[in-house]
């Protein structure tokens, strides 16, 4: 089961609410609108680990596992997993927390590739001698 109180000892790289702007017609909240969500925070894990500009070149297994509903506080946790010599990959978990609760589920997870980029929008080599 995807339940739990506290599903990481890290702090999340983006915390938010979903709002009711945020949903589909059916009135769930847009997979799109996750999916966003996930790419900055790994935009976010990746850039740090760079030392500076990368792009989203890839998203890899992304399935949606519950629903995420109007007002419910969804956290985005994100790790690197490997780096190459111009490209990470990052995997991205969101968690939901109705507003009144204190227990969380797993919403989705995905894994996203990035290739640093230099000033000239090319491909640049990633620092090796820095910690993942």
């Amino acid at each position: 089961m995807n339940h739990v109180t506290d599903p990481h000892r890290e702090s999340p790289v983006i915390r938010t609410v979903a709002m009711p702007a945020d949903t589909n017609p059916a009135g769930d909240i847009f997979g799109g609108w996750l999916m966003a969500h996930m790419d900055l925070a790994a935009g976010n894990v990746a850039t740090r680990r760079a030392k500076g500009r990368v792009a989203t070149v890839a998203v890899e297994g992304m399935s949606f596992i519950s629903p995420v509903l109007v007002g419910d506080e969804v956290s985005f946790y994100g790790d690197v997993l490997s780096v190459g010599r111009s490209s990470l990959r990052i995997r991205v978990e969101a968690w939901r927390r109705p507003r009144e609760e204190e227990v969380m589920n797993k919403v989705t997870e995905a894994i996203f590739t990035f290739v640093a980029i230099g000033a000239d929008r090319r491909p640049r080599a990633v620092d090796s001698s820095s910690v993942d």
